[in-house]
């Protein structure tokens, strides 16, 4: 079996032309000055969105969202 990895740059660019066309150019700018600022401790952060989080309870909450939608 065969697995292809996307290279970096066109992972990013898929991501880009998601985030245009489905929040539209002026919101997606946004997105993307906000995102690129890269403020704050990112393990600071996760430690507190997911404080007391396995990845049991993590698949529980990505399984009732998606049946919600």
């Amino acid at each position: 079996m065969k697995i292809k990895v996307s290279s970096e740059q066109a992972v990013l660019q898929e991501a880009q032309t998601v985030l245009f066309e489905h929040m539209g150019p002026a919101k997606a700018a946004r997105f993307l000055a906000a995102w690129r600022q890269g403020a704050g401790d990112y393990l600071v952060i996760r430690e507190e969105l997911f404080a007391g989080e396995t990845v049991d309870t993590l698949y529980e909450k990505v399984l009732k969202y998606q049946q919600d939608q």
